[in-house]
Order: structure tokens, then sequence, then C-alpha cells
């Protein structure tokens, strides 16, 4: 129950076309909030929000100096997203395989 409550949340920050524009940009490195919110054309307190989401599901840290905070991704977070993605994927591999076999039975029962 834990795991989906933590993959609901990550989930939820992905969900977001904003918030995944801003893990893009951490991707090259760690960033300020200007310089994250300077492409976005909202209201600061707006996009702080959204960082707020991506920190409470802990895709990204944060570390304040001074006035100026600065954003980095937590990678080890994706992988709660990379296992249930993996997991639905073995699900309909073996689904389709089962369903492959039963095409390939009825191929060959109809042709005896």
């Amino acid at each position: 129950m834990v795991q989906a409550a933590v993959a609901d949340d990550v989930f939820y920050a992905l969900s977001n076309t904003t918030r995944r524009k801003v893990l893009e940009q951490l991707a090259a490195g760690p960033a300020t909030v200007s310089e994250l919110a300077a492409p976005f054309d909202m209201k600061l307190p707006s996009f702080v929000q959204h960082l707020s989401v991506l920190e409470r599901s802990r895709l990204v840290k944060s570390k304040k100096a001074g006035r100026v905070r600065t954003y980095e991704l937590a990678p080890e977070r994706f992988k709660v997203a990379e296992d249930w993605l993996s997991a639905r994927r073995r699900e309909w591999e073996a689904r389709l395989d089962s369903f492959d076999a039963y095409i390939l039975h009825l191929k060959e029962t109809r042709a005896k």
C-alpha cells in the first residue's frame, strides 16, 4: 500500500507538462528557481507550486544558499515509475505471448 502511494505521488508529479519540462531542464544539471522559471509564461508563485509538487514526490531536491534556491534531480525516485511500467510491460508481454500461442493452436487445429 505504501508503495502504491509513492507511485501515485510520482505519477501525479509526472502528469503535468510544466513539471516534465522542468525535469528535462534539470537533466542538464542543477538550476535556480529563476533559471527554471524563465522559459514559462506564468507568475513565480504558480511556478513554485510546480516545484513543490516535484519536491514532495522526491523527484527533485533543493538547496538554499542565501536567497537562492537551487534544484537538482533525484534520479533514484524515477525507479518507482520505471518499476511500475516494467511490471505492466511484463504482464502485457505475457498476455500477448499467450494470445499468440492460442492463435497458433487454432491455426494448427484448422489445418488438420
